[in-house]
């Protein structure tokens, strides 16, 4: 994944999970070819709150621990959530542009939350559009009112979804997947991780980076061409570029109307 030196780095804001940290989001990514995200500036910020009670990660890994908003047990009613959101939105105006997210389990479900709500003129609609996400182990909010916007149109960013066959969050991760424009589906075999990579995923995740890299640095070169929520801008008298082909591993979330427990939890893979 050849890039010059004087090319600009793609930005992404990496948003960790519940009650853990962004130094251990930054640990947890380790696990993956280092070559893969080399040629993109990663920042790991910390959450809002400090962690309201025990984390998973104790004696794992060292504090302080962190989380974005509190949540009941049914993930249908959110505490501090506006104000999670107008932090991120300053974090973002000001340490930015960013050009997408990476996130875990919390962390992802926030970060698909400002995607729709950015492309719904609900937030950042001075900042320009975001055009990637990396989803591990991310789900829908339950609220109504915060679905009706965020995932009233189909979001078209470049989204890769890692979905663990023995995740309790993998239905919702499937139906968070359906909310994208062709989302690149990453299956493993593990449950609420950061997984370890196979050969054959490595390969996708590498394949599916290395082609965003190429048009977006096609797009800085090209003075007429702007992403917009992942869709090429162009003149009339152009023609429009061809879009990033991702592989789409096709997977319909069906919903059991059962509200989703979230287990205040998170399995670690000691290194």
């Amino acid at each position: 994944m050849a890039t010059s030196q004087d090319e600009k780095k793609m930005k992404i804001l990496c948003l960790h999970g519940f009650r853990t940290s962004g130094s251990f989001l930054q640990r947890q990514i380790s696990k993956w070819d280092p070559s893969i995200f080399s040629h993109f500036d990663l920042d790991f910020p910390d959450g809002v709150f400090p962690a309201g009670g025990k984390s998973e990660i104790e004696g794992i890994f060292p504090p302080p621990y962190f989380e974005w908003f509190q949540f009941d047990k049914d993930f249908t009613e959110y505490t501090n959530l506006e104000e999670c959101i107008s932090y991120l939105c300053e974090y973002i105006t000001t340490r930015g542009p960013f050009d997408g997210f990476l996130g875990f389990s919390q962390g992802a479900t926030l970060s698909a939350l400002l995607l729709g709500y950015q492309a719904q003129g609900k937030v950042l609609k001075d900042h320009p559009p975001f055009k990637l996400f990396v989803s591990v182990s991310g789900s829908k909010f339950r609220d109504p009112s915060i679905c009706d916007i965020a995932y009233k149109d189909t979001i078209k960013v470049k989204s890769v979804h890692f979905i663990g066959a023995k995740d309790w969050l993998k239905e919702p991760s499937e139906e968070l997947a359906t909310a994208f424009d062709s989302p690149l589906i990453i299956r493993h075999p593990q449950g609420h991780t950061v997984p370890r990579l196979d050969e054959a995923a490595t390969e996708q995740l590498r394949a599916w980076a290395t082609e965003i890299l190429s048009y977006n640095n096609k797009i800085l070169k090209g003075e007429n061409h702007e992403l917009e929520n992942g869709e090429t801008k162009v003149d009339d008298e152009e023609k429009k570029p061809e879009e990033v082909s991702n592989k789409i591993d096709t997977a319909q979330a069906q919903q059991d109307g059962i509200g989703i427990e979230l287990k205040r939890e998170v399995e670690v893979v000691k290194a």
